[in-house]
């Protein structure tokens, strides 16, 4: 396997890989890392898709990446996923994948046409003081000093930020601007974790500095993850002819270890009626197994009920932590899986039941929210929150089943055990009247209409989840295993728990089909290569444009007298290098 960019490699079309017709393949877990992995093996690895077996407990692919109606509850998204025109691995697979909705299109062509007739933006990044305008205004508010901090972490190397927060390797000053409010509430980061992985993100996303204040740097779907990316993709492998068996959990894996040599030879399972049941593997039965789950024990309330703590048995981490425990090279789950209080935090769809509520939405994103176009283009955040709570509307409908006066609505917050601003209860506390309650005063509605309204204007299904953000805790090498650890012969790691070799970062859609694009293309030896991580950590001009951007615009200050400087940029803008520096406003 090997790591490429540009147009060569990414059009041209593998040959077969020598053995595939006597292989076959087993997937752990039907999220989006199997569905891509079965996916890769098909197209580029060309094998038949009746040699592919995926093994879920639940009853429906998808993993994270969720979009349902519950019966009586409401509509439910847990999380929503923002992507950029760079997730090479995903727009790799999706350019293959037919649409649903346009005919003769890929889902790549309809995601493109969408978000090219209607680019997102926003128009109001936060907000104070019961839904006023936060003002912002697109400015990082960085100080010299967490300028230094931020080219500080910049230049670090991995070693230097493993098993540290955040928290200790930024000053105060940084955590104070507006950079930091921006980028917690969009990343769902929090002080405690990882200062490895907050390297990792501004490396990868060093190209879009500019968007981050106003979210032009994202594009999103026309519908919720589910309909517009896991439908599609889970509709062509059928089509393909591989084998779904839900209601399945994977209990075990064992191995033959014998010095550097590692093959999966028994896969153990339980059916839904508790039958144990398996299938023993040979050398060219490949395992693709996804470990940990960021979903894990999630718990949905109802506008009545709060949403509950379950702090369990967990099905993938325990699963994770019996693999481990066969060879070091198999992670430490417990990195992750072992610190609920820091992990979680708490979602809520709120799905609105008249106009009043949208009448509030509409004066602070400015947009028609039935306009069936981009609403808040990305999260409004209170704050000023206790809760630090966000919300954001997609593109309305979305939900294809959602009645046309409906507008549905995702809130989250960060601090989930602080009481809040109207309801003096925590957001963990909460049933989905409080939470809509909580959310209405900070939109702004008066307070004397708040309770009528949580009561009788919307239906909101908050959301616990215990182990969201455990890929964000403080790790270092060997934590998370390598896709396909040395001496593995037919088995790998995918999702999110995997690590790549690759510079890339976590808690995307693009790692979820990185990992196992990696993983076929290993176990199978496919010729073409894996697209790397976009290379704008090493471009110039990228460098530059964010530089001037985290400066908020302000110049370079140069030392000396007015005339030398003058002197001096004369002589730079009569080079390459002085021009780019114009151009970018640094001097």
């Amino acid at each position: 396997m090997k790591y490429t960019n540009g147009n060569y490699e990414a059009f041209a079309r593998p040959r077969k890989p020598a053995g595939v017709d006597d292989k076959s393949a087993w997937f752990v877990g039907a999220g989006l890392s199997s569905l891509s992995g079965a996916a890769f093996l098909i197209r580029d690895g060309q094998m038949s898709g009746d040699r592919i077996t995926i093994l879920e407990r639940l009853t429906l692919p998808g993993g994270a990446l969720d979009g349902i109606k519950e019966p009586e509850k409401g509509f439910v998204i847990r999380g929503g996923r923002e992507m950029e025109n760079h997730f090479e691995c995903l727009w790799d697979l999706f350019r293959s994948i037919p649409s649903l909705e346009i005919d003769g299109a890929s889902v790549l062509d309809e995601f493109y046409w969408l978000n090219k007739d209607d680019p997102n933006y926003s128009l109001q990044r936060a907000t104070v003081e019961q839904g006023k305008d936060a003002h912002t205004d697109g400015l990082f508010t960085l100080s010299e000093k967490a300028q230094k901090d931020i080219i500080k972490i910049f230049l670090a190397t991995r070693e230097e930020m493993e098993n540290k927060r955040i928290d200790e390797v930024f000053s105060q000053d940084f955590l104070d601007s507006n950079f930091w409010l921006y980028w917690r509430t969009m990343f769902a980061f929090e002080e405690w974790h990882s200062a490895l992985e907050m390297k990792l993100y501004l490396h990868r996303f060093i190209h879009h500095i500019g968007g981050l204040p106003d979210f032009s740097a994202l594009k999103f779907t026309k519908y919720n993850q589910y309909e517009s990316l896991v439908l599609p993709l889970y509709t062509w492998l059928l089509d393909q002819g591989v084998t779904f068996r839900f209601d399945t959990e994977v209990t075990d894996v064992d191995f033959d270890i014998h010095g550097e040599r590692k093959q999966a030879t028994y896969l153990h399972w339980v059916d839904a009626d508790g039958d144990e049941g398996g299938t023993s593997l040979t050398e060219n039965d490949l395992l693709f197994m996804t470990i940990g789950s960021l979903t894990e024990n999630s718990d949905n309330g109802d506008h009545h009920t709060p949403a509950a703590l379950d702090e369990g048995p967990a099905p993938a981490w325990d699963l994770w932590r019996r693999i481990a425990a066969k060879d070091p090279s198999f992670g430490r789950p417990d990195v992750f899986g072992g610190h609920i209080p820091e992990t979680k935090w708490e979602s809520a769809t709120v799905t609105t039941l008249d106009r009043r509520i949208p009448a509030y939405i509409e004066k602070i994103c400015k947009r028609d929210p039935f306009s069936g176009r981009v609403v808040t283009g990305g999260i409004v955040t209170a704050k000023d929150s206790r809760w630090l709570m966000s919300w954001t509307v997609n593109r309305q409908p979305h939900f294809k089943q959602q009645p046309a006066d409906q507008i549905v609505v995702w809130v989250y917050a960060l601090f989930v055990d602080e009481p809040g601003d109207y309801v003096t209860k925590t957001m963990q506390e909460c049933t989905g009247e409080e939470i809509t309650q909580e959310w209405l005063y900070h939109l702004g509605v008066p307070v004397e209409d708040i309770p009528e309204l949580a009561a009788n204007g919307a239906k909101t299904v908050p959301v616990m989840m215990p182990y969201v953000t455990s890929f964000f805790m403080p790790r270092q090498a060997g934590d998370r295993p390598d896709v396909v650890p040395a001496g593995a012969v037919n088995f790998a790691f995918i999702g999110q728990f995997a690590e790549s070799a690759q510079r890339d970062c976590i808690f995307t859609t693009e790692y979820s089909v990185r990992t196992p694009m990696e993983a076929v293309y290993t176990l199978l030896d496919i010729e073409r290569g894996v697209p790397e991580v976009f290379n704008s950590t090493y471009d110039v001009r990228a460098l530059l444009a964010a530089t001037s951007r985290l400066r908020d615009g302000e110049e370079v200050g140069l030392p000396g007298p007015q005339f030398l400087r003058n002197k001096l940029i004369g002589k730079l803008n009569e080079t390459q290098i002085g021009q780019l520096l114009s151009e970018n406003h640094i001097l």
